[in-house]
């Protein structure tokens, strides 16, 4: 009976891994590719302090890989689940990377708009005093 249950959860596990272990390749892929613009982005002297996060993205993403496959060969549910943590913090971390690159270039354009103005001042006080 139990090796029946037991059985049947890979079974489950094997189908519902069935997507990501599909798109196995390309998540390695791109997780390789993360961790060769990190090594790319650490030849640079501001971009050593941020290398870490594209090499970590990218080790998050072929964690993701190799956990999945893990889960369809052997329909273990723990590698399941690890994988999608793993799928999750790559999420978050760029989610949270992309709210930070939206509101930096708000911030830019505030401060462009401001700049232009202020330079154009002078100009616009003289023009009204003639």
């Amino acid at each position: 009976m139990e090796n029946e249950e037991l059985n049947t959860e890979q079974k489950v596990v094997r189908e519902v891994s069935l997507p990501l272990f599909s798109s196995k390749g390309w998540i390695k892929f791109l997780g390789i590719l993360m961790i060769i613009y990190g090594v790319f982005v650490a030849m640079t002297l501001v971009g050593i302090i941020i290398a870490w996060l594209p090499i970590w993205l990218g080790v998050l993403l072929n964690q993701t890989a190799n956990r999945i496959e893990q889960a369809q060969v052997s329909g273990d549910i723990t590698a399941m689940v690890r994988s999608q943590n793993s799928l999750s913090t790559y999420f978050t971390v760029y989610g949270v990377l992309a709210l930070i690159g939206i509101i930096g270039i708000i911030i830019a354009i505030v401060v462009v708009i401001t700049t232009g103005v202020l330079f154009q001042l002078p100009e616009l006080l003289q023009e009204n005093y003639y």
